[in-house]
């Protein structure tokens, strides 16, 4: 039984002028499971994306899908993906329908395959009122829906989806992680690369951070937030007592922001409540306006693993 990953990338470079939108990035993804690439624009995720779709060239490196070169053998590799790029790549002259039914039929499905698949996706993700309307009268919303749905016509052992719930309403955005969840369950592996902590918090078995065009942090979620802990962060009236006190009961060096008189810290402490927070202000005699416990954004994450400003 082979454990070999389903994709594989190893050192990947790729340059556009003097920009190295990848430079050395690696990454590896189990059958069956789910791998968030995480990072601010311009870290090199969606590049990433095109050379394993092989829309894209690199320029050093390697990367496989399947055990299948994309550079040796982009045939195999095309047939083996399906994609989902960040802006919709559907016909604006055509129905919805027609869109679904024609790549349906380009896929093989036949003319009633294509027809009742068409009409399963559209029922499913809502677009059936609008199913056969000319496109280009659709919301922003409904068309990139509609291209996510074109990705999910003939379900393909991995899915390449670049931040594929941007844009959505929060009702779209769960049907969409709902159908990514289904389709790992049947045994498809799926990258997607988002902005989102909480998509990767709700989808992803494995987390890749990347700066740069390189991997600067791997792990679960979990582990991801487990690393940089949790935030505090209260409003006060003596901004100078709060640093003082949270610092303390944080462990770390707080941050302050004068004008809005608030102060925040992050700490490791996982067992940190509520109360204990309130507690501890209390006796150092801080006068607290506001308190809160919460988890880390993707920029305070980012900041704290990787030292720069996301």
């Amino acid at each position: 039984m082979t454990h070999d990953p389903v994709v594989s990338v190893e050192g990947l470079v790729k340059a556009y002028g003097s920009v190295h939108a990848l430079d050395g990035l690696d990454l590896e993804i189990a059958a069956g499971t789910v791998c968030a690439v995480l990072g601010p624009n311009g870290a090199g995720k969606t590049t990433a994306i095109r050379v394993l779709s092989t829309l894209v060239t690199p320029d050093a490196g390697r990367a496989r899908v399947l055990g299948h070169d994309v550079v040796e053998q982009p045939g195999e590799v095309r047939r083996s993906i399906g994609l989902a790029g960040q802006h919709a790549a559907v016909d604006d002259d055509l129905t919805g329908r027609e869109n679904l039914q024609i790549l349906g039929r380009m896929l093989h499905l036949g003319r009633r395959g294509a027809r009742a698949r068409a009409t399963e996706l559209l029922d499913r993700f809502d677009l059936a009122e609008a199913a056969d309307r000319l496109v280009k009268t659709w919301s922003g919303g409904m068309r990139r829906r509609l291209d996510l749905v074109a990705s999910f016509v003939v379900v393909r052992p991995v899915l390449l989806l670049d931040e594929p719930t941007t844009g959505l309403d929060p009702r779209s955005r769960t049907e969409i992680w709902a159908t990514v969840r289904e389709l790992v369950a049947g045994g498809t592996t799926v990258l997607l690369t988002t902005q989102y902590l909480e998509e990767a918090d709700h989808l992803a078995d494995q987390v890749v951070i990347v700066d740069r065009g390189r991997s600067v942090a791997t792990g679960s979620p979990a582990d991801l937030k487990a690393t940089v802990g949790v935030r505090i962060d209260v409003e006060v009236e003596d901004v100078a007592a709060a640093a003082r006190a949270l610092g303390a009961l944080a462990g770390s060096e707080p941050e302050v922001d004068p004008d809005r008189r608030r102060v925040s810290a992050a700490t490791l402490d996982g067992a940190l409540t509520l109360p204990a927070v309130v507690r501890h202000l209390d006796a150092a005699g801080v006068v607290v306006r506001d308190v809160a416990l919460r988890r880390p954004t993707l920029d305070e994450v980012f900041l704290q693993l990787t030292g720069a400003a996301a």
